[in-house]
């Protein structure tokens, strides 16, 4: 153990550049929407505005906390993975808790609704419960849930992927195990976060495009890219364009 943070190599800090993104075709990539429909059809004009034609990857935490979560599934999930504008859909850790609830409904699953997941409930018109109600309405809202949703629906959310990659560029909720490859990801580290990821470049030179943290203002240090401006409380949801050797941040 030392006192003295070891200085990294020119190397290191060079298999960073901007300059070295390298996808396989030019993508964008859209932070954590927690329910704000709004937000979601304002990027969409920008994105068909600014990037026709190109996948468009969002990061997870589609649900929660915002009050139309119901209508952001409902708009993300009639996208389509392949064709003239493509879309990907990552699954985040609130969609996470959400299927947690939905398979188990009492014990430990009902921290979801203390973390807004009472907002996406009632986005579906469901209420009359909390995270202290007795097993049976808790079960009772759950069956409301899952029929609200519908087969076609619950089906989309679970199949979410953990991760997304171009060349380079890896797209992930919450980051990735800088010491792992992609590939080799716990969900645990792709969903909730790594404690290596924000103090450790990756030697593997793969980018990693990320939610999950909330900042100011999109940016990018050291192979790792933030797109998490706290939609739903800022009214700011923001993405980056990544094109070979280039970024372009924008936003709603």
């Amino acid at each position: 153990m030392s006192f003295f943070q070891r200085r990294r190599s020119q190397q290191d800090l060079d298999a960073f550049l901007p300059e070295t993104i390298s996808p396989d075709a030019p993508f964008c990539a859209v932070g954590d929407l927690h329910g704000r429909i709004d937000l979601l059809e304002r990027i969409e004009k920008v994105i068909l505005r600014t990037s026709p034609g190109l996948p468009t990857v969002f990061v997870g935490d589609y649900i929660d906390r915002g009050e139309h979560s119901a209508d952001v599934l409902r708009m993300l999930a009639s996208g389509a993975e392949t064709g003239d504008q493509p879309v990907i859909c990552l699954m985040g850790n609130h969609e996470e808790m959400c299927l947690n609830f939905i398979d188990a409904p009492c014990g430990p699953a009902t921290a979801w609704l203390r973390h807004g997941g009472l907002q996406t409930l009632a986005s579906f018109g469901i209420g009359g419960v909390s995270p202290t109600s007795a097993e049976a309405a808790l079960t009772e809202a759950r069956d409301a849930l899952v029929d609200a949703m519908g087969p076609d629906l619950l089906a989309w959310l679970r199949a979410r992927p953990l991760s997304w990659q171009s060349g380079n560029v890896a797209v992930t909720h919450a980051g990735a195990d800088p010491t792992r490859a992609i590939s080799a990801q716990s969900s645990g580290s792709l969903l909730w976060g790594h404690p290596g990821f924000a103090n450790h470049a990756r030697k593997d030179g793969v980018w990693v495009i990320h939610g999950h943290v909330v900042h100011e203002h999109a940016g990018h240090r050291d192979g790792r890219i933030w797109v998490d401006t706290g939609a739903y409380a800022t009214g700011r949801l923001s993405g980056v364009h990544v094109l070979p050797g280039e970024l372009r941040f924008f936003s709603s």
